[in-house]
């Protein structure tokens, strides 16, 4: 069968790392927002931004059927798996994992950063092969699933360890988020050693807190909605609005995690349905662009740390199985159709997110 190359020599570089990684991690900030947009059809549309302090040097994957996968959790207490389902993405690293993406039968999900709240397993607690390295996780479920149902009912079954990422120099603090065909959304938080799963009505996820402290927090919102105010009237003189959207007034436009939630469910909830296709996908691009973080908008605050921007924007069209992606410095939408690769090909696809050349000046008429 099919393994992938150097992990084992990469998880020796990794456990190398461990004992020092409190001293020298890089501790880059994430501001990744993702949602699920219904279609006007039943269907389903997943969008999200990947943020980051410095270069994840992400590339195109498509990860074929029958592939087989070792992971790296140490002492041989990892699961080795063989994917069962073709699936295109994004890496990060030259990983061969995705951190986003979807698969053949519309399962579609992400890694999301959860800072301060994520908690892994130690490897010397976990049964034989049932752990899973915290970059693993999404590959092992979209390679495995066709259903979030599938996916709640399986990774109670594993473990998530903590293990340094190299190129982070961390263990990184993650947690998921899955969506399928049908419109059912799960999150997955590794919390104290242990997986909390949760059932996701709302189909949004930023970063930490916790999803069930999002979930309570949208009781101070309760009275933001699309539709505008009614003008009032105050001994005798009736006062009204400035103009347009302000059943809106209050909604948060910060970028930390908490309003970035509930301005994303703001979009999902209100923004008009349209059909599966190109038609949707244009609707999430334009709910993703209010998300958008340039460099220089959002600093860490040691000044030698690079400032978190919006590295990539990724779509996925659950219904056609095409994954599309625009980057920070190429924003065209561009798009990957899963079905047209041969999906029992012996080897991983790349390609790298490469900037186009740089398009024609307009032309005016004389």
């Amino acid at each position: 069968m099919r393994k992938t190359t150097d992990l084992k020599r990469r998880a020796a570089t990794m456990l190398t790392a461990v004992a020092t990684a409190a001293m020298v991690a890089i501790q880059p900030a994430a501001a990744c927002t993702s949602f699920l947009l219904p279609t006007s059809d039943g269907e389903s549309v997943y969008g999200r931004t990947m943020e980051f302090g410095f270069e994840l040097e992400s590339e195109m994957m498509v990860v074929p059927r029958g592939y087989s996968f070792t992971s790296v959790v140490p002492d041989g207490k990892g699961v080795d798996w063989t994917g069962k389902y073709g699936v295109v993405g994004l890496n990060a690293f030259d990983l061969p994992n995705v951190v986003d993406g979807v698969n053949e039968e519309g399962l579609a999900g992400g890694i999301l950063y959860f800072p301060g709240y994520a908690g892994y397993a130690e490897a010397k607690d976990v049964d034989a092969k049932s752990g899973l390295a915290p970059w693993e996780v999404l590959t092992w479920a979209l390679t495995q699933f066709t259903t979030v149902a599938e996916v709640k009912a399986a990774i109670a079954d594993v473990s998530v360890v903590g293990v340094v990422e190299s190129s982070l120099g961390i263990v990184p603090p993650f947690h998921f988020v899955f969506h399928d065909e049908s419109g059912a959304s799960l999150v997955v938080e590794p919390v104290d050693g242990a997986l909390k799963i949760y059932d996701n009505p709302v189909g949004v996820m930023t970063n930490s807190p916790g999803f069930d402290w999002h979930l309570t927090n949208l009781g101070n919102f309760v009275n933001i909605s699309p539709v505008n105010v009614e003008s009032m009237e105050i001994f005798g003189d009736k006062i009204g609005s400035f103009g347009q959207g302000s059943g809106l007034l209050g909604i948060p436009g910060d970028p930390t995690p908490p309003s970035r939630f509930i301005r994303a469910l703001g979009y999902t909830a209100s923004a008009e349905r349209v059909p599966s296709g190109i038609e949707s996908v244009r609707l999430a691009e334009h709910i993703i662009n209010n998300f958008d973080i340039p460099i220089g908008f959002v600093k860490p605050d040691d000044p030698k740390e690079s400032p978190d921007y919006t590295q990539w924007s990724a779509i996925a069209d659950l219904k056609n199985r095409r994954y599309y992606v625009k980057s920070y410095k190429d924003q065209v939408l561009r798009s990957v159709d899963l079905m047209s690769f041969d999906l029992d090909a012996k080897d991983l696809a790349k390609a790298p997110l490469t900037p186009m050349m740089e398009p024609p000046a307009l032309a005016f008429p004389k």
